[in-house]
């Protein structure tokens, strides 16, 4: 290995002192409560729960109905959606109570992540745990969790409109990314906090480490347009798609404006979902055989194999949930195996910025 390839080493890291591993703690509770808040919100889609309470009430709503009255008067609010008028007309009170309580606990849990953030985040803060630069980087995530906050109500919004049954996808889109995003933030902040130094490797395996956690958000946010507009329900065969490995452009291209079908169409949609998990699962291929040989015998070669057997794992999920059209234990484990996958490719990112001199 020559110099030419290595960067220049970033100081030795001192041993954590314990506030810096309760800090650490912390930040991984509040990311599994992020990947649990993911989980019941796919599964408030996929039962189509997500449209039931049909108020943004962030205080009160905390509160669910607790007499005959107030579940007679939620009800009715939804009786009055066109989802209810379109698709569930006819549901009796007990149905509309479970699909109720999808909705109300994904929101509770909304509420209970922002509290174990922001609560902590002060008492840390306000005993000298936090330095200003992860102090100011964890405020700016909390902050994104109030955006995330109102993007859903967005989401939701989108639904409720004349002749809609179901959220718009590219809100959809936005609040799983927004999710995501905020989930990598605090992985990052967590794995880089103390943490023992990885050994020197070359610059372009961290390169391509950043790489393949930039793939894994894009491919996030390239299935939430597929649950959004349901593509996941057509076209259930693989490897062929409508009986071609590359349908014809007259299919992928089919909706005027041709931008729109990006969004719209639900052939494009699938099939850029597809191209994507393919070319991440090249890029893992293709790190871990450059780790391989250039950082033999090193933890940045063993997180690479890591990735490609989470990534590889992913794909035969998601080919599967495909195959059987997309049943809900599937789904969920699709969903919730993505946000593991982004842990992974983020701590194998971080680590490998930090390394001995």
């Amino acid at each position: 290995m020559t110099s030419a390839v290595l960067s220049t080493p970033a100081p030795p890291v001192t041993a954590a002192p314990s506030a810096r591993r309760a800090v650490r703690r912390w930040l991984f509770v509040v990311a599994a409560l992020v990947v649990a808040m993911v989980a019941v919100g796919g599964a408030t889609r996929l039962t189509g729960s997500g449209l039931s309470i049909t108020e943004w009430k962030p205080v009160t709503g905390a509160v669910p109905p607790l007499s005959a009255a107030a579940w007679e008067q939620e009800f009715a609010k939804y009786r009055a959606t066109p989802q209810y008028q379109l698709l569930n007309k006819g549901i009796s009170l007990s149905e509309f109570q479970v699909i109720y309580g999808w909705e109300w606990g994904h929101r509770f849990l909304g509420r209970l992540l922002g509290l174990a953030f922001f609560l902590p985040l002060v008492w840390f803060w306000w005993t000298g745990r936090l330095d200003r630069r992860l102090g100011l980087g964890l405020l700016g995530l909390g902050l994104l969790g109030g955006l995330q906050g109102a993007v859903g109500w967005i989401m939701v919004a989108s639904g409720l409109q004349p002749g809609m049954t179901a959220v718009a996808p590219i809100k959809l889109m936005l609040h799983l990314t927004l999710a995501s995003l905020i989930y990598a933030g605090l992985v990052w902040f967590a794995t880089g906090l103390d943490r023992e130094a990885d050994e020197r490797i070359p610059g372009r395996l961290r390169v391509t480490a950043a790489a393949l956690a930039g793939l894994v958000l894009l491919q996030i946010a390239l299935g939430g347009l597929v649950a959004g507009s349901k593509a996941g329900l057509t076209y259930n065969t693989w490897p062929l798609m409508d009986g071609a490995l590359i349908p014809p452009l007259s299919g992928l291209f089919a909706v005027t404006p041709w931008i729109e079908n990006f969004v719209d169409n639900v052939a494009l949609v699938q099939f850029n979902h597809r191209l994507v998990a393919y070319l991440l699962l090249a890029v893992a291929l293709l790190h871990l055989i450059d780790a391989r040989r250039t950082a033999p015998r090193t933890r940045a070669e063993r997180r690479a194999g890591v990735m490609l057997g989470l990534v590889a794992a992913q794909a035969l999920l998601g080919i599967t949930t495909l195959l059987l059209a997309v049943p809900l234990w599937a789904g969920l484990a699709h969903q919730v195996a993505a946000m593991l996958v982004l842990g992974m490719a983020v701590v194998h990112a971080r680590l490998g910025t930090l390394f001995r001199a």
